[in-house]
């Protein structure tokens, strides 16, 4: 039987939240550690579903691999295994199965690797002869998931001839390319990436110590909170204002709904403050992961929006457009895929749900980003809710220690 979540929210909230560590940083230090042969552990890794399913497999005597819904997982493992020595099989959950790999597996057959489809042509589970790769020069396009690149990107230096990558197209979720970069240049190895060239030596990866930031775009849902809640204050211990994660620009966005942002030392305070943009425009290009909270918060403030950008969301963990058009429908609010990776809300409303029962898709970041909408439509009930363990295990415990009040129907 689904499990369901009632959430009524308190009426404000003061509170000092403990973010996880970020899944995107953890997984990516986790690959690279490997690749240095190093048995230097990583402080402060992620306890996320995502990370857990990397190490798991790391610890794992068996080449049969299950990362689950991961899909950063599944990328990653899957160009890290195919220049390790032997046999291997790489599978997920149902979802999983529907996510096309094709763009990855196809670069890594070019560049010396050995990966056959078990199932769907395109599509995992895989099986992976996994050897040195010989590498080379190759031309992929920059309009899919940037995990392609960073995956190709981690395992270059291993080639024997490097690796050449010129990237066609608009780059997508740009930051996590360079997060990618940066991480490797923290283990030691140098690449050069000259406007849509990125070319990477044969090199080898350096053992260090290595300590995992808190994670940005978990601060979300507390700014979406603290945007809806006047006289709302939240302190978030572990951000840094200069950090390669692409989602600190929460910051800044927030600015234009109601939030304002003070850099500690270690951390940051934000406080709901009476500015409200008219109309809200962005484009997502570089922040795909932030455009639900983004699309909640105005929904839930009663500001259009006009967000370009998000063509990635539909290959996530589910199409992450039609989900938000679908649950925020449920709420009474109308809003339109515009294709090319538009999305609208112009303010139509209509009727809402009762009281509404939100869907997660299998999706963690559909489940936090409507959770807030309690505040408006107290209360709120929330479908499979146990979704946000992904990323951010402990959201359910943090949202009761604010003063929400939830309980299991």
């Amino acid at each position: 039987m689904q499990q369901q979540y009632r959430i009524s929210p308190p009426d404000n909230v003061h509170t000092t939240v403990h973010l996880p560590a970020s899944k995107s940083i953890s997984n990516r230090a986790l690959i690279l550690n490997a690749l240095s042969l190093s048995n230097t552990p990583i402080h402060n890794l992620s306890d996320c579903e995502d990370t857990r399913v990397i190490v798991e497999s790391f610890n794992s005597n068996s080449n049969l691999f299950d990362v689950k819904g991961a899909g950063t997982a599944m990328r990653f493992l899957t160009a890290f295994l195919a220049g390790m020595e032997g046999e291997w099989i790489i599978r997920g959950s149902k979802r999983m199965h529907e996510r096309p790999i094709h763009p990855l597996v196809e670069t890594l057959n070019v560049l010396g690797a050995e990966i056959e489809y078990l199932e769907k042509e395109g599509y995992p589970p895989l099986r992976i002869r996994g050897r040195r790769l010989k590498g080379g020069e190759v031309f992929v396009a920059g309009n899919i998931s940037s995990q392609f690149i960073s995956a190709l990107l981690m395992v270059a230096p291993m080639m024997e001839n490097g690796l050449v990558m010129n990237i066609e197209k608009q780059v997508i979720s740009k930051p996590y390319i360079d997060l990618t970069i940066g991480m490797m240049k923290d283990y030691g190895v140098h690449t050069k990436w000259e406007e849509n060239k990125i070319t990477v030596k044969p090199q080898k990866y350096k053992a260090v110590e290595y300590t995992v930031e808190q994670d940005w775009s978990a601060a979300s849902y507390w700014y979406e909170i603290v945007s809806l809640l006047p006289g709302a204050e939240v302190k978030l211990p572990g951000l840094r204002k200069v950090s390669l994660q692409g989602d600190a620009n929460v910051a800044n966005l927030f600015s234009d709904l109601g939030v304002e942002t003070e850099y500690l030392e270690d951390g940051i305070i934000i406080r709901h403050m009476k500015r409200k943009a008219r109309k809200f425009f962005h484009d997502f290009i570089r922040e795909p992961d932030l455009a639900q909270t983004f699309a909640t918060t105005c929904c839930f403030k009663g500001i259009p929006f006009l967000f370009s950008g998000t063509q990635s969301l539909k290959i996530k963990e589910t199409d992450r457009i039609a989900a938000l058009i679908t649950e925020l429908h449920k709420m009474g609010f109308v809003l339109r895929d515009g294709g090319s990776g538009m999305l609208e809300w112009d303010g139509e409303r209509c009727f809402p749900a009762e009281v509404p029962a939100i869907d997660t898709y299998d999706d963690h970041r559909m489940a936090m980003s409507m959770a807030p909408g309690s505040i408006l439509l107290n209360p709120l009930f929330i479908n499979d809710p146990m979704v946000v363990t992904k990323s951010y295990p402990s959201f359910w415990d943090d949202l009761k220690q604010a003063g929400f009040t939830i309980q299991t129907k």
